[in-house]
């Protein structure tokens, strides 16, 4: 998108100076795949921001053991052009990102997508998803279920005067393999400077893994909603589920 008059410079600027204009991107999301024994999973987002029209590519590698990203990660690649294509700035994280795929052996392993719930779904809800951990007919195992909460917490400096209230989120387990659960995953107790001024969270989707002689590895998509320039963003979150105790 391309500003013109002093009023869309000067707003413009503006939003560059406060560092939330991401601009009401709600950003694609990629599975690139698991190392073989699931202790790795990586996935990209992408997509063009709305405010400067500049296409950007990000690829978190998750170590799902301690729930940290790998070192050197994530990649993060933005064109500063309005002219660039997504598949351009695609080939450079996917490039920079072919070392650890081909390490972690990741295309032999893509995942099962057991559940995707983005924001153009209008039936689903948000804060909830029930799934199965085997594409299978007929079903065999129990359902999932999965219930996420927002949580208000303190804004930081830089959102103070952008939003009323940043919100955090908890996730927890509703059922697990057809039982009853109330195992929690996730709770803020704070903010990352990395989500921005987020003001609302859904869960995403489910991707797993199921590696030869182990139990499945469950990780959770959370959709983070933020201020943006024009609208939301939106950028995505795994949470791996940590092995049941």
């Amino acid at each position: 998108m391309k500003f013109t008059g002093g009023i869309a410079a000067a707003v413009f600027a503006s939003a560059l100076m406060t560092e939330v204009a991401c601009a009401g991107d709600i950003a694609s999301f990629q599975a690139i795949g698991f190392s073989p024994d699931g202790s790795v999973f990586a996935f990209e987002e992408y997509g063009v921001q709305d405010g400067s029209g500049f296409p950007f590519s990000n690829i978190f590698f998750i170590d799902t053991r301690k729930d940290t990203f790998l070192p050197g990660t994530p990649i993060r690649v933005r064109i500063d052009d309005e002219q660039a294509g997504l598949a351009e700035v695609r080939a450079q994280t996917q490039a920079k990102a072919a070392v650890l795929v081909d390490r972690y052996d990741m295309t032999a392993n893509p995942g099962l997508m057991a559940a995707f719930n983005p924001v153009t779904e209008t039936e689903a809800p948000a804060h909830r998803l029930a799934y199965r951990q085997y594409a299978v007919k007929p079903p065999v195992g129990g359902i999932f279920t999965l219930a996420l909460k927002e949580i208000a917490l303190q804004p930081s400096a830089r959102c103070n005067d952008v939003t009323p209230q940043s919100l955090g989120f908890s996730l927890a387990f509703e059922t697990e393999d057809g039982q009853a659960s109330d195992r929690v995953l996730h709770t803020d107790a704070a903010i990352p400077e990395s989500r921005g001024c987020p003001t609302g969270y859904r869960i995403g989707g489910v991707v797993i893994h199921h590696p030869t002689g182990r139990d499945p590895v469950h990780i959770v998509l959370v959709q983070v909603l933020s201020f943006g320039f024009e609208g939301s963003d939106g950028r995505w979150i795994a949470v791996p589920v940590p092995a049941a105790p």
